[in-house]
């Protein structure tokens, strides 16, 4: 990895070598390590490092944009180059603000640890361990990853603006089979000893243990109670149509609902780069401070996020929520995940205990987490898919027996206006290029459309 040093005067280099009428230079650095476990072995250590530079150069109001991991000189004057001559052939787009000009930016502490950083293979095994040692004593097959990972940001511009942070992240995920039954737990943050490996091993295998030998359950609609990785799904699909781009070209759930009370007052949603107990990040990929946005404030449809582009556009002030215009570690941008993009999400936490909240149903399903979901109709996030890892049947208050997964197609939106209760402790948990943190949640109903034989 590089250092501040050497990156600035790799950034300043392709600066100065550049014949754009504006330039920005994005460095995504990367050192990551990842060790997996499976069939209650540890099967493979693995490590990559990599640098990339995401460039951008303007020809007046002619934008063009591409990648590279050759940093030498011949890499950086190729690339340089080949922006230039892409940018001849592109239309001008009025729209374009230029790039960021230099301004103070918040004086953070960065999110950054060295004992992350500096995790062994030796130190993760160590960690996962404990788990597969659980997993034999309980005669149940665990799987999974653990990962530490440094990474290294920075933007500069030919206005002079440059910006810089390190950063670190730890994140696990478990599962844990029977014959008949599977049970899954997850964590991240950006320093490691905050990933309590051990507990979630045991979290997983309990979770397995308790759901062997399902039974199957009709379809119908039912009260659920979703665990926290259940209620991140609910996130995820909020956040990721809470970017500009779609909500002002009216293909979010928030196009023209902003100030609309469209879920219950229970549910609050914020994209917050501040909170230490999530990934802090002080800036966006294009140098602009990055600012808390209440994306739904106790029900109320809020704000989007935006970046400079869409700011511009609309009359607004970027929120610094710009996604680099390439990034090999965001699979998110294959996917249909485009412009400024929320990347600190969460849920706020209510005042109810889990146990409390399973007291509180007569008759309904509890629900680990949710798999393999796709969105059906963005309009009111009409999402398909499955439950997975620990289904069970409510009866009078308890956890009477468990359940054969369901299959479910239900508006998220809709969902969210039936809460009944909202948990006290939230879970964080890695996505594409964030990590997020949501509470167990009640729901009043939820629509579930088909039955499975698993």
């Amino acid at each position: 990895m590089l250092n501040e040093t050497e990156i600035r005067n790799l950034l300043h280099h392709v600066l100065a070598r550049s014949q754009a009428t504006e330039t920005e230079v994005v460095f995504l650095g990367l050192e990551e390590a990842l060790t997996r476990f499976a069939n209650n072995e540890i099967h493979q250590n693995v490590a990559e490092t990599q640098g990339v530079l995401a460039i951008r150069v303007a020809l007046g109001k002619r934008v063009a944009a591409l990648s590279t991991n050759a940093l030498d000189e011949a890499g950086v004057e190729r690339a340089l180059e080949q922006a230039l001559a892409l940018a001849k052939l592109q239309p001008e787009n009025p729209y374009f603000p230029g790039f960021t000009p230099p301004a103070p930016l918040p004086a953070w502490s960065a999110a950054y640890d060295e004992a992350t950083a500096a995790a062994t293979p030796e130190y993760r095994a160590q960690a996962v361990g404990a788990v597969l040692r659980y997993a034999l004593e309980k005669e149940v097959n665990a799987s999974g990853a653990f990962r530490t990972s440094r990474y290294a940001w920075a933007v500069a511009n030919s206005h002079g603006l440059f910006a810089y942070t390190p950063t670190t992240l730890a994140d696990l995920t478990i599962v844990a089979m029977t014959a008949t039954s599977s049970g899954y737990a997850a964590d991240a943050a950006w320093h490691v000893d905050a990933v309590d490996v051990a507990a979630r091993g045991r979290e997983a295998v309990d979770k397995a243990l308790k759901a062997q030998n399902p039974r199957p359950v009709a379809p119908g609609d039912y009260p659920v109670v979703l665990e926290p990785y259940a209620a991140q799904d609910f996130l995820d699909f909020l956040v990721n149509a809470a970017g500009a781009m779609g909500v002002e070209e009216g293909q979010s759930w928030m196009s023209g609902r902003q100030g609309e009370p469209l879920m219950s007052p229970a549910i609050t949603v914020v994209d917050d780069a501040t909170d230490p107990a999530l990934w802090p990040m002080p800036f966006d990929f294009e140098g602009m401070p990055r600012q808390r946005v209440e994306i739904v404030r106790q029900g109320v449809v809020g704000d989007a996020v935006y970046d400079r582009l869409w700011a511009g556009r609309t009359g607004k002030v970027s929120t610094g929520h710009a996604l680099p215009p390439f990034n090999p570690f965001a699979p998110q941008l294959a996917m249909g995940v485009y412009g400024p993009v929320p990347v600190h999400p969460i849920m706020a936490p209510g005042d109810a205990e889990l146990p409390a909240m399973i007291a509180g149903v007569e008759r309904g399903i509890y629900v680990t987490r949710f798999n393999y979901t796709r969105l059906v109709h963005p309009r009111d996030v009409i999402v398909t898919g499955l439950t997975r890892d620990g289904t069970f049947w409510i009866e009078n208050g308890e956890l009477a027996y468990p359940v054969k997964n369901l299959r479910f197609t239900q508006s998220y939106v809709e969902a969210l206006q039936q809460v009944v209760a909202v948990g006290r402790q939230q879970q964080n948990e890695r996505g594409y290029f964030s990590v997020g943190r949501a509470p167990a949640l009640s729901l009043g109903s939820f629509r579930f459309t088909g039955a499975t034989t698993f």
